[in-house]
């Protein structure tokens, strides 16, 4: 069974949208349509933290996706990833993403994982977390964070 990879990048870029598309290449996955899921995970494959995705199919395929992101042109950027799984496998993700200093956001993720996690009728396990941020102010133009859950490997779209 292949494996969710989790990865992670910062960018930055003239636009909104090219500093993004730097904060994918960081992570690896700009090559790929990005589709997003909800936050459910199943229950056989392993999560694996590997920062850098490498070569998960073709370019312009679709690639299934948890993402947590933030971007902007002033002050922090972070984007965090909280996930949790039950001793049986089942298990939740939970994406925070804002202009705000990393510990707030991951505040946010530590109480929405927590709150997804009492929804659902089993025990769990301690939540893990990615976080990642970048500060806007250092430089012209704007900046992004991105952390993913990348499940498995790009599937063709056609």
């Amino acid at each position: 069974m292949r494996p969710i990879r989790v990865v992670w990048g910062t960018g930055r870029g003239p636009t909104e949208l090219a500093a993004y598309d730097a904060a994918l290449a960081d992570a690896g996955v700009h090559d790929y349509n990005l589709l997003q899921l909800s936050s459910v995970i199943p229950a056989g494959p392993s999560i694996e933290e590997v920062g850098t995705a490498l070569d998960l199919g073709p370019a312009g395929e679709g690639l299934h996706v948890v993402e947590a992101s933030a971007r902007g042109e002033t002050g922090p950027q972070s984007a965090v990833l909280a996930w949790a799984r039950s001793p049986e496998g089942p298990g939740v993700f939970y994406e925070a993403g804002a202009s705000a200093p990393a510990d707030e956001v991951e505040s946010e993720a530590r109480e929405g994982i927590e709150s997804g996690l009492a929804l659902r009728d089993r025990e769990y396990g301690e939540p893990s977390l990615r976080s990642v941020s970048i500060d806007a102010d250092d430089a012209d133009g704007f900046a992004a964070a991105v952390a993913i859950a990348a499940f498995g490997e790009s599937e063709s779209l056609l």
